[in-house]
């Protein structure tokens, strides 16, 4: 293995790391109604847990309602189960062959919880792309051992992906300021 395959490998996973904190992010309510809030709600299907999107079609009305639309009308009432059952705080209300879900207003409290569990989210990912750094770092500190590489390679090394950790983490950071601003939105 060489530098520039450590350098690659450590950008690819830390890309993976901000990906990750992203949908996490995703999932995070705001006011506001996006398709995406309800991805991770799980529906009985058949027998067989499956994610909303692929029982149902999600789309948003206004700022505030979503419309479930379910591909087999049988599922309607899983679907309002499964929503109404999530930790997302919301109560859908069907009408024949869909269903609404209004988007509550969020409370001044709520609104601090939910910051709280952003920032705790971005240090998580934070952490993520710590450790890879660190793992790169080790990986090069073999090739050195293994005398594949110089010292001054390696000190390049570090620096390339020093650079690449602080690049992700005002990444991370951005990302955090922007859904802390749609949380304060009323």
């Amino acid at each position: 293995m060489s530098v520039s395959d450590i350098k690659k490998s450590a950008e690819s996973r830390m890309e993976k790391s901000i990906d990750a904190f992203k949908l996490a992010l995703a999932k995070i309510r705001t006011g506001r109604a996006h398709a995406g809030i309800l991805d991770h709600v799980q529906v009985e299907y058949y027998g067989s847990p499956v994610p909303i999107g692929q029982v149902a079609n999600v789309t948003v009305i206004d700022a505030r309602t979503l419309n479930v639309q379910p591909y087999e009308k049988s599922m309607v009432q899983p679907i309002e189960k499964a929503i109404r059952e999530s930790d997302l705080g919301l109560n859908p209300q069907a009408m024949g062959e869909s269903m609404r879900v209004p988007m509550p207003a969020l409370t001044e409290e709520r609104r601090r919880d939910l910051i709280k569990v952003v920032k705790s989210e971005g240090e998580d990912a934070k952490i993520a792309v710590r450790n890879l750094r660190r793992e790169a770092n080790e990986s090069l500190k073999k090739l050195v051992k293994d005398k594949e590489i110089s010292e001054d390679d390696e000190r390049r090394g570090q620096d390339d992906i020093q650079k690449l950790t602080d690049k992700q983490i005002a990444e991370i950071d951005k990302l955090i300021v922007t859904k802390e601003g749609e949380i304060l939105t009323v």
